[in-house]
């Protein structure tokens, strides 16, 4: 795996996004059945941060930077969010976090339950229509190409395993924020966010190098049953097709000179 492109990658209702360094892909299947694909360089570029304290913050900013770019290029792209049923699950969810917060819980016990509160959207993104399967494709192409040899629907660096290290470092970063004076906690709280996925994606890398180690194997046990009961579906030879569409197109731009961005 040494000489292999390090990728990246996020399922998408009708597609697969593939995202390297500096290029991403993306490949859909629409309603006609007709394969289409957009490959372009990165604007934001979250492999050029070193600093660990920033690293994390900016692969969020990257993933994030990325979904308005690919709508743009590509407008039969539909992004998970954009189902109606997960924009409500989404608004329910933060008045049900709310309630929680409010409660007369233990503060340890207020902070997890939030935070697995917070994942419902993200599982409802994953009930129903093509997500799960294109995300067992996205896993199986990219798993592929870095092992070179056929690799299964889970992939060990799904970004479900940050689910055990964010649960703990969020919660730990709010209840560190709440025993501040009441005027500084809003600012606690955002600093504690921004802690919590620099320390989310350290420890992630941590556990993706020492993937033996008792405690990694721990802290990605969560997100693997994530992916593997729910998050994933065995995907059809139709939208691994989609998914190898998007890999290869990745691919061309990193392995070539800048100026090659090409529409498929």
């Amino acid at each position: 795996m040494s000489d292999r492109i390090r990728l990246g990658g996020m399922a998408l209702s009708n597609g697969v996004l593939v995202h390297g360094p500096s290029a991403w892909a993306c490949a859909v299947r629409t309603d006609a059945g007709e394969l289409k694909v957009v490959a372009h360089r990165k604007r934001l570029r979250a492999a050029d941060v070193h600093n660990p304290l920033l690293r994390g913050p900016a692969k969020l900013a990257e993933a994030f930077a990325l979904l308005p770019q690919v709508k743009l290029a590509l407008p039969e792209a539909r992004l998970p969010m954009e189902r109606p049923r997960v924009a409500a699950a989404m608004l329910g969810t933060t008045v049900v976090v709310h309630a929680v917060k409010r409660a007369g819980l233990r503060p340890v016990v207020r902070e997890l339950l939030s935070g697995a509160l917070s994942l419902a959207p993200a599982a409802l993104a994953l009930r129903g229509g093509e997500l799960a399967s294109y995300h067992g494709a996205e896993h199986v192409s990219i798993g592929t190409y870095e092992h070179g040899t056929a690799r299964p629907k889970e992939h060990e660096r799904c970004g479900s395993h940050l689910v055990g290290p964010m649960l703990l470092s969020t919660a730990a970063g709010n209840l560190a924020a709440g025993r501040l004076p009441a005027r500084l906690r809003p600012a606690g709280r955002a600093a504690g966010m921004v802690g919590a996925i620099a320390a989310s994606v350290e420890v992630f890398g941590w556990m993706t190098r020492h993937p033996r180690n008792p405690l990694a194997r721990a802290l990605a046990l969560p997100g693997h049953q994530l992916q593997h009961r729910l998050g994933t579906r065995e995907p059809t030879a139709a939208q691994l097709e989609v998914a190898d569409a998007a890999l290869r197109a990745c691919l061309h731009l990193e392995e070539t000179e800048p100026g090659d961005d090409h529409d498929a």
